[in-house]
């Protein structure tokens, strides 16, 4: 089918869903619900067809990235979710900050980290060191 030909069929279909920029859940749900009926059809859909599951992906997109955006944690704020989720202690990280104090200090966002603690928490977590960024 051409583009020509596929015009009307687009048309017909814009007007059926009016499809529109998503301001809440519920009209996510709603395209996510008519995408997901498209997707169903496989390579069984029409010119058209393709080109509303892209104009719905678009539009589902745009909404989750700002809907679920996540903002930047602070170093300390990424430093204690990995001692959490690690079952670590304070102490455990002598090794890293060389005194009890210099932890203390950090984890009170008395004092910042270097770089050199960047260093050894990326290797100790297995994480990149721009976490800490």
């Amino acid at each position: 089918m051409s583009t020509a030909t596929a015009q009307p069929e687009y048309a017909a279909l814009l007007a059926r869903t009016l499809p529109a920029v998503i301001h809440s859940e519920r009209e996510n749900d709603r395209c996510i619900s008519m995408l997901e009926s498209l997707d169903r059809k496989g390579d069984k859909l029409t010119a058209a067809e393709r080109r509303l599951a892209e104009l719905l992906t678009v539009l589902i997109e745009d909404f989750e990235d700002q809907a679920y955006a996540l903002t930047p944690a602070r170093p300390v704020e990424v430093l204690r979710e990995l001692m959490q989720a690690n079952e670590i202690k304070q102490k455990d990280l002598l090794d890293i900050f060389g005194t009890p104090s210099i932890i203390s200090e950090v984890l009170r966002e008395k004092r910042g980290l270097t770089v050199e603690h960047i260093r050894k928490l990326s290797r100790r977590f297995h994480v990149s060191p721009e976490v800490f960024f």
